[in-house]
């Protein structure tokens, strides 16, 4: 979605026009969900953790930039909120809960593969929850959300050379847990 295709809907939400609010809730509610489940590890949490952030958003509005997209900056007031929210509490995965889908892997493929298409997908998140905080949301924003080191400085508050250090950190204990995962494929 264009930031040009948001700024009238913006615009129109900041002067409280909930039913532009509604449509911009709804371009971006999968966006902002996804990074929710990311770094919190559970839906129940995302969901309302997606909430929140939208409604803390709308009581925000008026501190946006209209000369800066919009996907970016509601991103980052969810990212925000699932890290105080990570700070104040810290959450408990529940892996068998996230996924609905069924089998992992085209249909028709053999009961084993399978399971371990399943346990390595579970093996992946399960790495990635275990990660610090600021790391975990560092990768979520750069390799989820393909933000720019600059970018995630700005939504995280934190010097570039920061944000660089927490993602080789993050990327080096991955590849640690990891490392198995390469071997067997």
């Amino acid at each position: 979605m264009l930031a040009d295709d948001d700024r009238p809907l913006v615009r129109r939400a900041q002067e409280r026009d909930l039913q532009a609010y509604g449509e911009l809730v709804q371009r971006h509610e999968a966006a902002v969900f996804r990074v929710c489940w990311r770094l919190l590890g559970d839906r129940a949490a995302a969901e309302d953790a997606a909430q929140e952030s939208f409604i803390r958003a709308y009581d925000r509005l008026d501190t946006f930039d209209l000369s800066r997209p919009f996907g970016p900056w509601i991103r980052k007031v969810a990212t925000n909120w699932c890290l105080n929210r990570l700070a104040a509490t810290r959450p408990t995965v529940a892996l068998d809960d996230e996924d609905d889908r069924g089998p992992v892997g085209p249909a028709g493929e053999r009961p084993e593969n399978v399971q371990q298409g399943r346990e390595r997908e579970q093996t992946i998140r399960a790495a990635l929850s275990a990660l610090p905080d600021r790391h975990r949301a560092v990768v979520e924003l750069r390799h989820f959300q393909d933000l720019s080191y600059s970018e995630i400085s700005a939504a995280l508050k934190l010097p570039v050379s920061d944000v660089k250090s927490y993602l080789f950190r993050a990327r080096r204990l991955l590849a640690e847990r990891l490392g198995h995962l390469r071997d067997e494929a």
